[in-house]
Formats: structure tokens, sequence, C-alpha cells
């Protein structure tokens, strides 16, 4: 026993010896300014990565958009960013990089941090240029025409989050095609996410798009019976052609607007926007939420329009079968082979609260092409991912998708208490409370030279990030 003690109290102070442990890149940083000012060094980080949302009238708690207010949460924010809980994002970038990362690097952290140490000196923000506005579609103007949510959502005030789904019907003159298309959430304060798909009524199936519900609750509602009630079916009972995941909503996740003649949508007549999920964030007081979508046309019909290929529920199969027992961990797998060459522009994984990490590729012969990888899912914050620059598959090659879930009383996602039988169920939608097991792939025909294709933002949006960092040191 006594020979034991040793052991454990030299183990103890082995732990203590600096080099015994991994160290964290932050702490590894030694090339920083003697001073660091807000003017100089911080405003810069902040306004890329936390104003979307930390703005009035966002989705975040408070404001951070002038030196007083970030002076105010200062030392709050070298905690978040330190422990990197703030800003969101949950892909990995050192497996796959995409458009608009919300990622601070190890000297950016430790700029906070010696900047909260040395009292947070503010340096010359009169030189500061104003603080910029987000722009709901980078360059495209006014929106050509715009959809909204029928009625008045009302969130009840007991501290919940609620989760819904709900449609946004359109009747045109006549068919067109969409260049781009925004969610502008009516209430940016509870808003926390949105998924949404397009429905398009062939000519003559559907009298009228507007009748039926506007939004149900996701939790209670699910399956055809949700489907019907929303009075999506055609007029005949079929169900008409669904576009999923045209238009997805974060905070501060601006739509993506492509180079001319990449993508595109083609748009009937009538039609409907499906937001399969509506996530809005706890409130001790009853608020209400009309939210919209903002169109803008294309001229003419896209040369080489959006495709999808979907992977998991209701799409491939799932090995094994999506099942879970009370108490059961389990990882699941589905695949799916690309018919022909294709660019892929953005990538979806879909779980819901159960899931842990989800991780997707590509495989080649013996060559593996990453595409994402999260190893921290949270159904809370679900992002579309954009490439930099499209990534080519060829005919033949295998999408691969990996998702692990946890049907533990120890997973702090879990809905049940306590844990419950949880599986997929084969419809169109289903409770949040069911799992789901998805993988979207968002892609055009190939062309030569599509890998050199630069994606994200436009010209105009360009010069205006150009003059927002005017003021940032380099490589900042």
């Amino acid at each position: 026993m006594r020979g034991m003690a040793i052991i454990v109290v030299l183990a103890a102070w082995l732990a203590l010896l600096p080099g015994c442990g991994p160290v964290d890149p932050v702490d590894a940083v030694t090339d920083l300014p003697d001073t660091v000012t807000f003017a100089g060094h911080i405003a810069p980080l902040v306004r890329t990565h936390c104003m979307p949302c930390h703005s009035p009238g966002h989705a975040g708690p408070f404001a951070l958009t002038t030196y007083a207010e970030v002076r105010r949460k200062a030392r709050t924010i070298r905690h978040v960013t330190r422990e990197r809980f703030m800003p969101p994002w949950p892909a990995d970038t050192g497996y796959s990089r995409f458009v608009g990362e919300r990622v601070l690097t190890a000297r950016q952290i430790a700029l906070i941090g010696r900047w909260v140490e040395q009292g947070m000196p503010p340096g010359d923000t009169a030189a500061l240029p104003p603080p910029p506005v987000v722009e709901e579609a980078d360059g495209l103007g006014p929106p050509d025409l715009v959809v909204p949510v029928p009625g008045t959502f009302t969130i009840p005030g007991d501290g919940r989050d609620r989760f819904i789904i709900a449609k946004a019907p359109f009747a045109l003159a006549q068919d067109t095609f969409l260049r781009a298309v925004a969610f502008v959430p009516g209430n940016r304060r509870l808003v926390h996410h949105m998924n949404g798909a397009l429905i398009n009524y062939p000519e003559g199936a559907k009298a009228d798009v507007f009748a039926g519900s506007a939004f149900l609750d996701a939790e209670q509602q699910g399956g055809p019976a949700a489907f019907a009630r929303l009075g999506l079916a055609n007029d005949d009972g079929s169900w008409p052609p669904l576009v999923p995941s045209v238009v997805n909503y974060l905070p501060g996740l601006a739509p993506l607007v492509l180079p001319e003649g990449l993508g595109g949508l083609y748009l009937a007549r009538k039609g409907a926007f499906l937001l399969n999920t509506v996530h809005y964030g706890p409130s001790d007081r009853e608020a209400e939420d009309r939210s919209r979508f903002h169109l803008w046309f294309a001229p003419r019909a896209p040369e080489r329009p959006l495709q999808e290929l979907a992977l998991g529920s209701t799409h491939t199969p799932v090995v094994p079968p999506l099942h879970l027992a009370p108490g059961e961990v389990r990882t699941f797998t589905t695949r799916l082979t690309v018919p022909k060459a294709i660019s892929v522009l953005a990538v979806n994984p879909h779980m819901h609260l159960l899931g842990t990490q989800f991780t997707a590729y590509a495989l080649r012969g013996t060559d593996t092409i990453p595409l994402v990888r999260i190893r921290d899912w949270d159904f809370r914050w679900q992002y579309s991912y954009t490439f930099r620059h499209p990534v080519v598959l060829q005919a033949g090659d295998v999408i691969v998708a990996e998702g692990s879930f946890d049907n533990t009383a120890e997973n702090p996602d879990q809905p049940f208490d306590p844990p419950r039988e949880v599986q997929g169920r084969d419809s169109r939608f289903m409770r949040t409370t069911d799992e789901m097991f998805q993988f979207f792939v968002i892609y055009v025909d190939h062309q030569a030279g599509d890998e050199d294709v630069k994606l994200g933002v436009s010209g105009e949006g360009r010069a205006a990030r150009d003059r927002l960092h005017a003021n940032a040191p380099p490589g900042e």
C-alpha cells in the first residue's frame, strides 16, 4: 500500500511539471505586440466574428459595436474565446475549409487575453471606420420580392426552446428563375436557426397555395399528417416536388451569392418555401415573430442550376438501421455512389438532439477526399457549409457519412428522462425528439477549371470587407 501511495504522489507531481501535458496553442504564442489596443487589434476581430450576432436587434443577448460595449464584456469575451465556446463554428477547420468561417486563431485569442491583462486600452478609436452594416445578401441590393410567413407565431414566455414547421406560399405572374434567397427573421433575438426547402407546384396541380395552417409545433406534429395540415399536397392528394436545403439561417451567417452563371433555381409560378425547422430560443416573456423571405430573381435560366444528392434517413440505407435503445451509444453509416462528374459547392449535415459526432468524406480508390467533420455536434448550431472552392468528385466516387449518437442519461441534450427507445421514421417530417441522420450535397455539373473558382463574397461585398479590415494589423 505504501508503494502505491508513493506512485500516486509521484504521478501528481509529474502532472505539475512543465512539458508533461498538452500545451494550449494560445500559451505558445510569443509574437504579440507590446501594447494591444481596441482600435488597432481588437475591433477588427469583434467586427468580423462577433458583430453579425451581437448588434442591436440581432440574436446576441448584448451588443458589441462600440469600445464601451466590448470593454464591459471583455472578461467574458476572453473566457468564451479561450474555451472555444465562441464564436460558434462546429466544423473542424483542420479537416476541410469553408467560406465565412467564424474561427479565431491562437494568436487572435492571445491578443484578446493580452488586451484584457493590459487593462483594455482603447487606442485611437477616432480613427476607426464606422461599424459595418451586415448585408442581407452580399452586393445584391434590395430584394425583388418579399414572401412572408402568413400570420404571427407567438412564443410563450416559459423559458423553453420551441421548434416549429412552417410555410411561406407565393403566387407569381409567371414562372421565373431565382439567383438568391435569404430568410429574414422577424424576431432576431429569438430565431436561432431555420432550414428551408422549396416546393414548386406543377402547372394546374394546386389551385390555392395559401390554404392550410401556416405553422405547426414540430415536437407534437410529424409525418404526412403535418404535411397535410400545412396544406402542401397537390389537389389530387399527391406530393409536389421538393428541393431541400435551398435556404438556411443561423445568426450572422449570410446567404450564399454564387458567381454569375453558377447555381440558381427554377421558380414555378405557384410554390412555397417550407421551413423544415424553425428553432426559437427560450424567452422569459411572451414574444411574437413574423419572418419572411427575400428573393432576388435572375434574368435568365441558370447555366448550371443547383442540384442535390441526399444521403441517409428517407434517402439511402442507414447501416445499421437507425434505432437507439435506452442507454445505447452507436455509430451509423450511409453511402452513395456519385453518378456523374460534379462540382460540390456546399454540404449540409443533419441530425437531431442525440447526435454527437458527424464525419463525411468521399472515397476514390484508396484516396479519401474530406468533406466535413464535426467533433461535437450541437442541434442548435446547424450550418450549410460552402467550400472556398468547389470540390470536384468523379463518377464512381463514393460519398460516405458517419454519425454517432448517444441515447444515455449523460447526454446533456437528452430530451427524455429516463431515456426512451428512439428511431428514425420513414416520413418526410418527424418530431424533434425523433432522430434523423442525413447529409445533403449541393452541386452543379462539373466543368473544367471549377476547382479554381472562388466561392463566397461578390466584388461589392469584398470591397466593403476590405474597408472593414483597413485597420487590422498584418496577419489578422
